[in-house]
């Protein structure tokens, strides 16, 4: 296992695993004082058994306004879009950083685009 900024991403070597991509935005935050929001992308880890599905890790940070927020937490098990494909869910709330959190909800690419 390595560790990987500041703990929070753990890259786990798993042989023969999906990945999915992601890309979001967060939701606004300190709408009175600096409204605001950051957009984030990247590639979760490997595929993680859970139950009858699995899940798998995501951990990144933002966009780098005049501060970042990270990401760190798994996403939700995977649904099925039809043709062998799925996607997972992802909702949460971001690291406290510069006085504020932000909220964000977004599902993963599917695992195979091609």
């Amino acid at each position: 296992m390595y560790n990987y900024e500041n703990n929070c991403c753990r890259i786990i070597p798993y042989h023969n695993q999906h990945v999915h991509e992601f890309l979001g935005s967060t939701k606004l935050a300190e709408r009175k004082e600096d409204p605001h929001n950051h957009r984030f992308a990247g590639v979760t880890g490997p595929a993680i058994p859970y139950f009858k599905s699995h899940v798998h890790k995501i951990c990144t940070r933002t966009d780098n306004t005049n501060h970042f927020h990270r990401l760190d937490l798994y996403t939700g098990p995977a649904i099925d879009v039809g043709y062998g494909r799925h996607v997972h869910p992802v909702s949460g709330t971001t690291t406290f950083d510069d006085g504020h959190v932000h909220r964000f909800l977004f599902t993963t690419l599917i695992e195979r685009p091609n």
